[in-house]
């Protein structure tokens, strides 16, 4: 009833409104002003680890609008980065091909690579010459020249190349291969986005022998759609970077997962050790070191 009444008695003036500038809050002021502060006050008592698994699970783009560009590289963790590429590239030793069909999927899921590059991508004592003239003469891998050296292709990505980067095709494909498609270089752009980490545009450029306009402008139409997503992603890097939106959604789902184990609560039998030796019970001192 008073919540009502008192907006009666001003209303009919009856209880008069002045403005006081007064020296310390009311107490009315003051526990809003204390819950407020309260929120915040211990908010640099936080460890590392926890501020930034609280950051990273932010929706990505209001997190950059908070943020900036330049602070999403900052919460990535770099440890999980590299292992996600090696994993990506199939250079960790349990994703190595094992046989030719291997060999196959490799070119067909990673694209042109050179011989070293699938010899570092296979078990240990693997006869990768010996399969690479197999998989040729099968016509199932195809060897073309990118950038000014010999990779190896799938069959299957024979127009592909062909149509994007001017590479000159062997006799004796299946026609079925050799049918073209409307943005061939937009195609091989999102598979490198999809087996890579962050890379820039001269990253690419470089790898496929072409003008970085071109890349630029591939990566432009896969940004449209949602495929990529452009920002500063490496920790320790610089610059302007590129990344496929499901390696990016995998490298924070890792990195959160790797910062959350860090800030996990321990056992109670370590929490006792620790209190027991911090505060001195298990080898008490005597003298000034008592008291430091």
């Amino acid at each position: 009833p008073a919540l009502l009444q008192v907006p009666r008695e001003i209303r009919s003036r009856d209880i008069r409104v002045v403005t006081v500038d007064s020296r310390t809050p009311s107490p009315f002021a003051s526990a809003l002003l204390f819950e407020y502060v309260g929120n915040f006050i211990y908010e640099g008592d936080a460890p590392l680890a926890e501020r930034r698994a609280q950051a990273l699970t932010v929706d990505p783009l209001q997190l950059r609008q908070l943020l900036g560009e330049a602070e999403l590289r900052e919460l990535l963790d770099a440890d999980v980065l590299a292992e996600l590429e090696l994993q990506l590239q199939h250079v960790d030793p349990e994703r190595h091909a094992k046989h030719p069909d291997g060999v196959h999927e490799l070119v067909l899921r990673l694209g042109d690579l050179t011989r070293d590059e699938i010899a570092a991508r296979t078990i240990a004592g693997a006869h990768v010459a010996e399969w690479l003239e197999d998989l040729t003469r099968e016509r199932r891998v195809v060897s073309v020249n990118v950038a000014n050296e010999t990779r190896f292709i799938a069959a299957e990505d024979a127009a592909k190349y062909r149509d994007a980067l001017g590479s000159v095709m062997p006799q004796g494909l299946p026609d079925a291969f050799l049918i073209g498609e409307a943005r061939p270089l937009a195609a091989l752009t999102r598979r490198y986005a999809r087996t890579h980490g962050p890379f820039t545009v001269s990253d690419l450029a470089r790898r496929l022998g072409v003008g970085p306009a071109l890349v630029q402008g591939a990566l432009g139409e896969l940004a449209v759609v949602g495929t990529v997503v452009e920002g500063e992603f490496r920790p320790g890097g610089h610059g302007r970077e590129w990344i496929d939106a499901g390696v990016l959604r995998t490298l924070r789902q890792r990195s959160l997962a790797r910062l959350r184990k860090e800030v996990e609560p321990v056992e109670q039998s370590a929490l006792a050790r620790f209190a027991v030796a911090w505060h001195g019970i298990d080898a008490p001192r005597s003298g000034e070191a008592a008291l430091l």
